[in-house]
Order: structure tokens, then C-alpha cells, then sequence
């Protein structure tokens, strides 16, 4: 059986590739191998070309990212390795035993600057970061997209049943406090990673029929919001009496600078591979259902 190996397996999105693995979703063509740093070292290059020497996988996803914003801004050496580094690292090991490698980016990569016309931002649309962790983000794609079997997904506003993220903390908050604030001038779609998750198994299934389809693609769910109204709906899913307050970026400040403008296209990855993209409010709910 060939294999996919998976880096940051502890994470919100190696945690929903695990339990994809334990329902079989891929008829048992594919078996796993789950990593964390615990068993794989990424910034560590001997360490991964001799892990995947051994393992010899049919591919390789590369949950793993330095993923603290504003950190970043004071540890950049840190998030250069892991965000960068690593991902050269990993690419060489694929080329090594001819995997393909997936490697999962962020919506940062932007400017984040609101476009006058509004429209969805393309796999073509000009990068320009505007955070330490954006223009590592960045140069870690570069290292992807320079393999040519190699799938770069940019998603944005990810969420899960697993570990912390926006919609475990409102939740919390919803149950402790009867009104709270959340920006209302950032927009974009958040991201359930299960759904993330079984489309790149997609993915990977479409690459493996057509080597064309290899390259650079966007996903997230469907529609745009902003944080504020992301927060409303979670509150209202989830039974909690909290009243949410729009407010401003300005009005909470941080040491990143965050992007005003997320919305993605996905467009091309609906045409390429026939995926179709649920709403975010939909996918929302099952994970709240999930969660309660």
C-alpha cells in the first residue's frame, strides 16, 4: 500500500487528516504516517531526508506552520525555520524518492488591502506580506512551488474541533460573559479543516490521474464575513447568551498587522478538480453540532 506522510499531525488540520485516516475515506489505496516534532524534526534536514528515505511515501502533506501572528514579529529566526526551511527541506526529501508534496499557505501572503472593486483575490493576484509570518509563509511556497509535484493550497480563518481556535475560544467566552467586542472591518470566509482536509485527499487523488493538475490553488469555505459576524452566528449556533459589539482594528491593536481583505477564490480549484465548496455557515454548524 502506498503511503502519505503527514508533518504537524497534532495540529487542527493533521488532527482531521488523522481521523480522515481512521474512516478509510480513500478505500484503502493510501495508508498514513503521522508525524509531529515529537517524531520528525522538519527544520532538521538530514533528519527528514533520512525519515523519508526510509518511509519512501507515495506523498507528503505538510500540516506543520509557525502559526503565532504576532510572535512571529519578535522571533522571525523561529518562524523563517518552520515556515520556510522546513518546507525546503521536506521538497528535497519528496524530490529525493519522487513523492508529491503538499504544502498549505495562508491567506497573508497579500497585502490584505481592501480592492475597490471587492472581488474575490485569485491564485494570480500580487503578493506583498505585510507580517513576519506572511513573508515567511511566502518564501515557504516559493520552496514548494519550485517542485513541480508540488499542490500549494493558501486557505484562510482555519477552524476545527481540535485544539484553539476562534470558534473553541467564542464559545468559551459566550458562556462566561454576557457581551463582548470583535473586529467588524476585516473580511474574508473562515475555513472548517475537515472539510480543508478531505479536499486535499481530493486533490491528491485528482494529481494522481492528471499530473497536470499540480500548482497553486486557493480553498476556503464559501461567502464572506467579517470576524464579527462570524462571531454572531457562532453565538446563535451555539445557545450562548452574548451580546457581540462590532468594533474597529483599531481598537484592538497588534504587534502583526492583520489583512483587512481575506476573500479567496475558488474557482479554480472547483473547475480543476470538481470539488464543490460548502458555505461557511453550513460547515459551521456541523462543527458546532460536533463540539456541543
Amino acid at each position: 500500500m502506498e503511503s502519505i506522510l503527514v508533518t504537524g499531525a497534532n495540529g487542527q488540520l493533521g488532527s482531521e487528516l488523522r481521523a480522515i485516516a481512521s474512516r478509510d475515506v480513500c478505500g484503502g489505496r493510501y495508508g498514513f504516517v503521522f508525524t509531529d516534532a515529537a517524531e520528525l524534526d522538519i527544520t532538521d534536514g538530514a533528519a527528514v531526508g533520512a525519515f523519508v528515505a526510509a518511509e519512501r511515501p507515495r506523498w507528503i502533506i505538510n500540516a506543520a506552520a509557525y502559526t503565532a501572528v504576532d510572535r512571529a514579529e519578535e522571533e522571525p529566526d523561529q518562524a523563517e525555520r518552520l515556515n520556510a526551511e522546513a518546507v525546503r527541506n521536506l521538497v528535497s526529501a519528496a524530490e529525493s524518492v519522487g513523492a508529491g508534496f503538499v504544502h498549505i499557505s495562508t491567506d497573508y501572503v497579500f497585502d490584505g488591502s481592501i480592492p475597490a472593486d471587492r472581488h474575490a483575490l485569485t491564485e494570480t493576484e500580487p503578493t506583498q506580506p505585510r507580517s513576519v509570518y506572511g513573508a515567511t509563509k511566502l518564501r515557504g511556497e516559493g520552496y514548494a512551488l519550485a517542485y513541480p509535484k508540488s499542490l500549494v493550497v493558501r486557505t484562510a480563518w482555519l477552524y476545527s474541533t481540535y485544539g484553539n481556535n476562534f470558534v473553541k475560544t467564542m464559545l468559551r467566552l459566550g458562556s462566561e460573559r454576557r457581551e463582548l467586542g470583535v473586529v467588524a472591518d476585516q473580511w474574508g470566509t473562515p475555513t472548517y479543516a475537515a472539510d480543508l482536509a478531505e479536499t486535499l485527499l481530493r486533490m491528491i487523488e485528482g494529481c494522481d490521474e492528471r499530473a497536470e493538475r499540480f500548482g497553486l490553488y486557493h480553498y476556503t469555505n464559501e461567502g464572506c464575513t467579517t470576524w464579527c459576524e462570524f462571531a454572531r452566528e457562532i453565538m446563535r449556533l451555539g445557545n450562548r447568551n452574548c451580546t457581540v459589539h462590532a468594533i474597529a482594528t483599531a481598537d484592538y491593536p497588534s504587534a502583526a498587522t492583520r489583512p483587512a481583505w481575506s476573500l479567496l477564490s475558488k474557482r479554480k480549484i472547483m473547475e480543476t478538480f470538481g470539488i464543490a465548496v460548502p458555505t461557511w455557515q453550513h460547515s459551521l454548524n456541523r462543527c458546532i453540532q460536533n463540539l456541543l
